[in-house]
């Protein structure tokens, strides 16, 4: 992976989730290069072979934190503040402890369990919360459409170890693929390490756009059979399977009181 500095740009972004304001990103691109990710289409290089970092991420961000209230800023919106260079480079580990002496928190969204080597500052901060995102029920699945990712069993066992020290924890389950992803069983997995639980399908609005053109090939050569029942889901938020799949999780939140966030 080659690993080069960005061209000047702000680090602090405005946020569109809700209850956030801002969210900064300590990677451009991202290595673990999930092929149905939304991010691929504003993709600067081709992320199997070259991402980018600030040319000094804690003096800048330094300087643009200065001009807001501290408060929690999001992390893992466009890539995973998590993916395997920060190993080595710790541009996130960086920006955490510089939000911990000025008196900021983070909630964090990642697939890999190296958040595990920061929980000494995250535990210090007020507020703050780590989630990680899983989809796929087997690994050899989940390796057809995120190969470069952790185990789902490896995520789970590092919201557990969160949770435990003291962290709150969440899942995003997403996205759910039609006829591909159980929901109910990974539902099943995560609930006892999770404070909240929230639920997204797949969306693709370009059928141009690179993550379209990924997970079209990886359906016709591995899921030959379903591709014309899963390609008529991914579609029409109104297809039956959607449909029966909220009303499934409605009941299962409501019978076992479940924290679940559905958006399908």
């Amino acid at each position: 992976m080659k690993v080069s500095i960005c061209t000047n740009r702000k680090i602090l972004l405005e946020c569109t989730l809700k209850n956030f304001d801002y969210q900064v990103d300590t990677y451009i691109g991202c290595e673990h290069y999930c092929y149905y990710c939304y991010a691929l289409a504003q993709a600067e290089t081709d992320w199997s072979k070259e991402i980018h970092i600030y040319k000094n991420i804690v003096n800048q961000l330094d300087k643009e934190i200065n001009k807001i209230t501290p408060q929690t800023i999001y992390m893992g919106y466009y890539t995973d503040p998590y993916q395997p260079c920060e190993a080595e480079y710790k541009q996130t580990q960086k920006v955490l402890k510089l939000f911990l002496e000025k008196g900021f928190s983070a909630s964090i969204l990642t697939k890999s369990d190296l958040v595990l080597r920061d929980i000494d500052i995250l535990k210090k901060m007020n507020s703050t919360a780590v989630s990680v995102s899983v989809a796929f029920n087997d690994n050899l699945t989940r390796q057809l459409f995120e190969r470069n990712t952790i185990d789902t069993e490896k995520r789970i066992k590092a919201l557990k170890q969160l949770k435990e020290a003291g962290i709150k924890t969440g899942a995003l389950v997403c996205p759910v693929i039609p006829y591909i992803t159980d929901v109910v069983q990974l539902i099943n997995m995560l609930e006892p390490y999770t404070d909240i639980i929230w639920i997204y399908g797949l969306g693709i609005k370009d059928r141009l756009g690179q993550n379209w053109l990924n997970i079209q090939k990886i359906l016709n050569t591995q899921f030959s059979d379903l591709v014309k029942q899963i390609k008529s889901a991914i579609f029409s938020k109104e297809h039956v399977y959607w449909k029966q799949l909220r009303e499934n999780l409605l009941e299962l939140k409501s019978d076992r009181k479940l924290n679940l966030n559905i958006h399908l």
